[in-house]
């Protein structure tokens, strides 16, 4: 039976603990992706992202996402809230998987559908001093249906 964590949280992510936490027996293959603040977007020199979200609406969805992955497969992961610097990890996914071929596909989907449905969002502070707020998942898609009610297709 696989295993799935889903959590958003202010501290810092444990690497560690996210692998722990999926690898079983069975798994020959363990991926771990981990998304981290760059120091420029758009040509613009960043200095911090804060990362905001209705925890228990996102962990909902965080959940949801990794119970779509395949059944023999193990998904962890866990987001960051708050402001975080140049170079902190703000999202973490690890995957185990009987074959790597699992793991990576798996690994990906978490990935992509956290950046089309999870609802958190982004802020950007520069160096000048500025920030501006970018593009995000929007909790209604034009169509009026809920994405958080609306999953994709398993894999």
């Amino acid at each position: 039976m696989a295993a799935h964590h889903a959590k958003l949280s202010a501290e810092p992510i444990d690497v560690t603990a996210l692998m722990r936490a999926v690898v079983q027996p069975k798994d020959g293959a363990v991926i771990l992706f981990v998304g981290v603040v760059r120091n420029r977007n758009d040509g613009r020199d960043v200095v911090a992202v804060s990362y905001d979200a209705f925890v228990p609406l996102a962990e909902r969805t965080l959940a949801a996402i990794a119970a779509e992955t395949p059944a023999e497969v193990s998904v962890a992961v866990e987001h960051r809230t708050g402001r975080l610097a140049v170079g902190e990890a703000s999202v973490a996914i690890a995957v185990a998987a009987p074959h790597r071929v699992e793991a990576y596909e798996a690994s990906r989907y978490v990935i992509e559908q956290i950046k089309r449905r999870l609802p958190v969002w982004k802020q950007e502070h520069y160096v000048d001093g500025d920030s501006e707020w970018l593009d995000g998942c929007c909790l209604h898609s034009s169509d009026g249906s809920d994405h958080d009610h609306a999953p994709e297709p398993r894999l």
